[in-house]
């Protein structure tokens, strides 16, 4: 999750982690020493929201009786959707291995050190001598940030303090400070990849919509029509067809799945954020009554509705397609964006008159091009699909107006 607005950033890291806990570290490079207090432990909650809030949905039609008044029906369905003598010793080695401790926290379960470097090899060495566990060989990545004269944020768990607190998850870890640079480091994630890394990107600005600059940002195909099999499949079809997406752009873009103003929504996958659940995520020009440094004041917005503008962004990301980190941009684009996808399901009743005949006939033509569009996303084989569909017994249109492949193939 990031909040900007100017040069401030809320940076909210939410980590998928699976395993032991004594085996979770974090390094996370920022520009500045940053003092306790702009370090926090959140609330899952608010980030659970807004994912269901801004999640890619499918939508449902129903077609009418076409010898009467047509009628449309919607559903929603979201997308499913880290003593003094041995103080003295420990200064020697810091010294020695060209690194300096600036500052050290406990915030909530986490043990957190503030560190600068002069060079990358002494940095991983510290890393390893003090417990945090980060794979061998990431120094030629620490290498770039350390050129930059970036610190580092390094958290593990306190398992002591995370057994009186009595959380059994990982909470997400809040860090805020100021920085012309808008920037989301990825590349010390891929250090101990297996695979391909999944990530979502949540922006929360005042102006519009949040981009990548040193990548493509691409659109996410929307408002396709698909077999009505899908509302069963929706995230196996979500998978399959996100997967393909990638693959069609070689690997090397940033997508866009929603851009909208929490001023409203048509329809809401889920009720918008309160202003208390965006506070905690970092929104602090929401109804707190400060003036931003534009020099606008805070705009109360009638019905809950909030002053917040969000992008949310899918990349799946590798070191050989994905070599540098994100730099991201605020646009003046309020345009609104969601990743919708769309079933229509037949009338089944019966219906004699000029108008069935003509619908009929429409119906299987229409179903035949939601077969090739759900093909060509998710690059499912297309007669595979048919077969699923039923499309060989479907006696909604003749078998004279047939294709002469479809005969073929028609089994």
């Amino acid at each position: 999750m990031l909040v900007r607005d100017d040069d401030r950033t809320v940076l909210t890291m939410a980590n998928d982690f699976k395993g032991d806990p004594k085996e979770f570290a974090i390094v996370v490079p920022v520009p500045t020493v940053l003092q306790k207090g702009q370090i926090h432990v959140g609330d899952k909650a608010p980030i659970d929201h807004l994912d269901a809030y801004t999640a890619p949905r499918l939508v449902e039609y129903f077609d009418p009786d076409p010898c009467q008044v047509a009628y449309r029906e919607e559903m929603r369905v979201a997308a499913p959707q880290a003593g003094m003598s041995k103080m003295s010793r420990d200064a020697a080695r810091e010294r020695s291995l060209g690194v300096r401790v600036e500052a050290r926290y406990t915030v909530g379960e986490y043990d957190i050190v503030i560190l600068s470097a002069k060079q990358s090899g002494g940095l991983e060495t510290w890393l390893h001598e003090n417990g945090y566990t980060i794979p061998r060989g990431a120094s030629r990545v620490l290498a770039g940030y350390i050129k930059q004269d970036m610190k580092f944020f390094v958290a593990k768990v306190n398992l002591k303090e995370q057994a009186k607190l009595g959380f059994s998850y990982l909470r997400p870890i809040q860090v805020a400070f100021e920085s012309p640079k808008f920037i989301l480091p990825i590349r010390l994630g891929m250090v101990n990849a297996d695979g391909p890394q999944e990530l979502f990107v949540f922006a929360l600005t005042k102006n519009g919509r949040v981009e990548t600059t040193n990548y493509r940002t691409v659109r996410l195909p929307s408002d396709a029509e698909v077999p009505t099999f899908v509302k069963d499949e929706f995230s196996d079809f979500y998978r399959a067809m996100f997967t393909e997406q990638v693959r069609k752009e070689r690997g090397e873009a940033v997508f866009l799945e929603y851009a909208w103003d929490m001023g409203w929504c048509d329809p809401c996958a889920a009720d918008p954020l309160s202003a208390e659940e965006l506070r905690q995520l970092g929104v602090w020009w929401v109804g707190s009554g400060e003036t931003p440094r534009s020099g606008r004041a805070p705009s109360i917005m009638p019905g809950g509705a909030q002053p917040v503008f969000v992008t949310r962004l899918h990349v799946r990301y590798d070191r050989a397609h994905f070599p540098e980190d994100l730099v991201l941009q605020q646009t003046g684009d309020r345009s609104n964006f969601q990743g919708r996808f769309v079933i229509r399901h037949p009338w089944k009743g019966d219906a004699e008159c000029r108008g069935a005949e003509d619908y009929r006939r429409q119906l299987r033509e229409r179903r035949s091009r939601e077969a090739e569009t759900l093909s060509d996303l998710t690059g499912w084989p297309l007669d595979r699909i048919r077969r699923k569909m039923n499309l060989a017994s479907d006696n909604s249109m003749p078998d004279d107006n047939l294709r002469w492949w479809d005969r073929i193939w028609a089994n």
